[in-house]
């Protein structure tokens, strides 16, 4: 248990040391102007509030218009990141979004993800946050959510996530993004 309540700090860790600023409480985009409030969980973790920065609207462009780029992933390894990742392109393809990759300057927008695994009384939970960047930097969107594997309990962490498991991220993943880009709700 306690090796998962550190997985999980870890995980936020990451996401709150590239973007805090702890003098004023706020998230900083890359051009180091203040983006969203921070809010404080019970361990007394400062966690990005869920509502996110506002979104200019020259962020949002019909899907078909959509260049994006899949930053590599962090704290998941390879193996169940490949059916997620396949799961992936599959859903942008399917909504007319462009993949294109690192180097292609007509990037619109750039998907980065952190997920961690966490075991709990026989359950697995896979926590994954995706910032949404346009290219300069600016984080635009954060799509957040878990998904609980489904294991008999006798494997924890990454040995008790399954492919279908990823692939239901992928998915819910792929439609927040979209719903998102196109500012409809539902």
């Amino acid at each position: 248990m306690k090796r998962s309540y550190a997985a999980l700090a870890a995980l936020f860790a990451t996401l709150n040391l590239s973007a805090c600023n702890s003098s004023d409480g706020v998230l900083a985009s890359a051009s180091g102007t203040p983006s969203a409030p921070l809010s404080t969980t019970p361990g007394g973790m400062a966690m990005p509030s869920p509502t996110g920065p506002q979104v200019p609207a020259h962020s949002r462009i019909p899907l078909n218009k959509v260049r994006l780029q899949v930053a590599p992933i962090v704290g998941a390894p390879v193996e169940a990141v490949a059916p997620m990742t396949k799961q992936l392109h599959a859903r942008l393809n399917e909504r007319g979004i462009t993949l294109v990759s690192s180097t292609d300057k007509t990037t619109t927008h750039i998907l980065k993800g952190y997920f961690s695994a966490i075991t709990e009384s026989g359950t697995t939970t896979v926590i994954y946050v995706w910032d949404v960047y346009d290219p300069a930097g600016n984080r635009l969107h954060r799509i957040s959510g878990q998904q609980k594997a489904l294991t008999d309990g006798k494997v924890e962490g990454w040995a008790a996530v399954s492919a279908a498991t990823m692939r239901a991220i992928a998915d819910a993943t792929v439609e927040q993004f979209s719903v998102w880009m196109t500012g409809k709700v539902g």
